[in-house]
């Protein structure tokens, strides 16, 4: 396979074929899902060019408190200042490259020193102190400190962007919610951020980042894989598509009391939600890799963090009321439900995954009707790689 570079850029004509009449439509080619190349020039045009959600900020819960993370080929540590405020860098020393941060997280008192020669920065980055510092007067501390990444909090969590000039945050990220629910208001009413953390499952997953995404985007498999979920929300079991209506929620059965395992009543309802979203599941994808799960009681997040070409990183949060969290409420029910449909769907796109790099599969499958907006995401990467 020939690599991506300047001279071979990806050309969207060749696996996105014109619509074919009727019923299905064209896939990607298998080589999207297998190529690294290909996801080489994902993660440097898809991953790092935008906005990424790395972090609950409660986890960073007080100053000195550091996340490290990956974000495409770059290591990022996130760190909450002593004036309380949470900032990037890249987890690079700028005297010898040594990365600062080695540990997913941890703490430290006021500032962030190499294990190697001993640069030390303050946590808003300045260099203040090195061995020898102050035989070198022309050294700019400021200059000479860590490259600060892009950085905001919204409901709840921490996005950096590690591109020079990054996207328009509003587009992005806030723009999918809108694109999804109608506008941003209804997100609000759940109070993401007011949320606990109460349950978290990490799952490593064998395959491309972007079968992950496709599997989350349809129900046309919800029948198939799905019994749980679609005793709870029935209309699933049609295919329904949960992203492909604006503003339209999957209602629960007649008979379901809550968004559990069973059916069962859940915990205290979020107040502030509206009538018309009561009863009900609204669920967000938030390119590249952030899924947002609304249901009445609680809220669930999947961040996706893609690392080779067939293995996915994901982790999962449920988040709840702060009074259901600290009575030390039993949440298992409804937390099984969701972890059920990620094993589910994470065996799915487990057992596709070698297909990929089938002769069969070498000019791609087929999307039905309920699966056709499926085509737009695939454009969408395709025109990132063009």
């Amino acid at each position: 396979m020939t690599a991506l570079n300047e001279t071979q850029p990806v050309d969207p004509t060749v696996d996105a074929a014109a619509t074919a009449p009727g019923s299905l439509i064209p896939t990607l080619a298998g080589r999207w899902y297998t190529d690294p190349a290909i996801f080489a020039a994902e993660q440097e045009r898809i991953v790092e060019a935008g906005w990424v959600c790395v972090a609950l900020a409660a986890d960073l819960d007080g100053p000195g408190a550091y996340r490290t993370v990956q974000v495409g080929r770059e290591s990022v540590v996130v760190v909450k200042g002593r004036d309380r405020q949470v900032r990037a860098f890249f987890n690079v020393c700028r005297h010898r490259g040594a990365q600062l941060c080695v540990e997913p997280a941890g703490q430290v008192r006021n500032k962030l020193q190499c294990p190697y020669h001993a640069w030390t920065y303050d946590l808003t980055g300045k260099l203040i102190a090195a061995p020898n510092l102050t035989e070198m007067p022309d050294v700019d501390r400021f200059a000479n400190g860590l490259a600060a990444v892009a950085v905001r909090e919204w409901i709840g969590y921490v996005w950096v962007c590690v591109a020079p000039e990054p996207p328009s945050f509003e587009e992005q990220v806030i723009g999918a919610v809108v694109t999804r629910l109608g506008d941003v208001e209804s997100i609000d009413h759940y109070g993401v951020e007011n949320l606990r953390l109460a349950k978290r499952i990490s799952y490593d997953v064998k395959s491309n980042w972007k079968l992950i995404v496709e599997n989350f985007m349809e129900c046309y498999h919800c029948a198939t894989i799905h019994p749980e979920l679609t005793e709870v929300l029935p209309e699933f079991a049609d295919g329904y598509a949960a992203q492909y209506y604006v503003g339209h929620g999957a209602e629960f059965g007649s008979e379901v009391e809550g968004f559990t395992v069973d059916g069962s009543a859940g915990h205290t309802r979020i107040p502030t939600i509206d009538e018309a979203q009561d009863r009900k599941y609204f669920a967000i994808t938030i390119r590249p890799g952030v899924f947002v799960n609304l249901v009445p009681d609680h809220v669930i997040v999947h961040r996706m963090t893609p690392v080779a070409v067939d293995r996915t990183l994901v982790e999962c949060d449920w988040l709840f009321l702060p009074e259901v969290v600290e009575s030390g409420a039993d949440v298992e029910r409804s937390v099984e439900l969701f972890h059920r449909v990620n094993t589910q769907d994470f065996a799915a796109c487990e057992r596709t995954q070698p297909a990929m790099s089938s002769r069969i599969y070498a000019q791609g499958g087929s999307l039905v009707p309920s699966e056709h907006h499926i085509a737009e995401f695939h454009h969408w990467v395709q025109s990132r790689l063009a």
